[in-house]
């Protein structure tokens, strides 16, 4: 069955150390996504992200982020993701085993999380919920901006948890 991710009901996000004694969060308010669903089991995600759209609610943040000193959108302008194998642990849990690109590196992450049960909503559709947590090091995607403080301490931590909360259409 092919899934469409809603955006209106989904949020793509991310949060990282800031100077070491807080933590920066932020999002992407555009992006597009479609999930299997096989006898209620999830099969199947494929994701792609505007990385033009991050919104950490400050603009000089934001173009900063955008830069080659980051996403480089110029040159990078999506994010992607492609499930390799997807192992499920029981009562909703799973752990989907992909591929992510990003600034023109891909590497394998691991996201850990739970799938809702699938409901009838009030138009008549089927609509799942998932939620979805991973850690990654952002230099391994070449993010490797890397100002320090005056104390040694990095400006910007290296480690990026990001953080997912999807509903999706059955539009099969």
């Amino acid at each position: 069955m092919a899934w469409q991710v809603d955006p209106v009901h989904s949020h793509v996000g991310f949060s990282v150390r800031h100077m070491g004694v807080g933590s920066v969060r932020g999002r992407f308010e555009k992006f597009e996504a479609s999930v299997g669903i096989t006898d209620g089991k999830l099969t199947e995600v494929d994701a792609s992200i505007d990385a033009s759209s991050v919104n950490t609610r400050q603009d000089m943040r934001d173009n900063h982020l955008k830069s080659p000193d980051f996403f480089d959108v110029a040159n990078h302008p999506t994010i992607g993701f492609k499930s390799r194998r997807i192992e499920s642990q029981g009562d909703g849990a799973f752990k989907v085993v992909g591929d992510l690109t990003m600034r023109g590196v891909t590497r394998e992450v691991t996201l850990e999380g739970e799938m809702s049960e699938i409901i009838k909503d009030p138009q008549g559709n089927q609509r799942m919920g998932l939620s979805a947590q991973a850690t990654i090091n952002r230099k391994d995607f070449n993010l490797t901006y890397g100002a320090v403080m005056e104390t040694g301490g990095l400006v910007v931590g290296d480690r990026v948890k990001l953080d997912l909360e999807v509903e999706a259409v059955n539009k099969g």
